[in-house]
């Protein structure tokens, strides 16, 4: 079993940044590909962005493109969101996620998941 935990979330005034960590225990990091989720009041959960075992490849959603950052380190176990230029759209729940068969971002390829961190940007 593996068990996530996020930190970082708060309160951010528009324009500002915030960098969320993952801190992943009872697996072997290095196999897992990782993934940051989001869900505001009222919406789905929607995919963010991915990194890949060893983090050769990423992916993000197209809102986030410049702006967020998601990199690893295998050594800590922990993978990060450097989220920079935050608007109030940005305000939700942001979930870590972890993909044991593949690479994907797909919300149903993700077998395990944080309990979420939340973060608010005020305009």
């Amino acid at each position: 079993q593996v068990q996530l935990v996020e930190s970082g979330g708060g309160l951010v005034q528009a324009g500002g940044s915030l960098r969320l960590s993952c801190v992943a225990t009872g697996g072997t990091f290095s196999r897992l590909s990782m993934g940051w989720f989001r869900q505001a009041p009222g919406k789905e959960r929607e995919f963010v962005a991915v990194i890949s075992r060893i983090g050769g490849s990423t992916n993000y959603v197209d809102s986030v493109k410049g702006r967020f950052t998601i990199s690893r380190d295998n050594a800590k176990n922990v993978v990060y969101l450097q989220m920079n230029s935050l608007t109030p759209e940005d305000t939700a729940v942001y979930y870590c996620a972890a993909d044991t068969n593949g690479y994907s971002n797909l919300r149903s390829a993700f077998e395990y998941w944080g309990q979420g961190t939340q973060v608010t940007v005020s305009s």
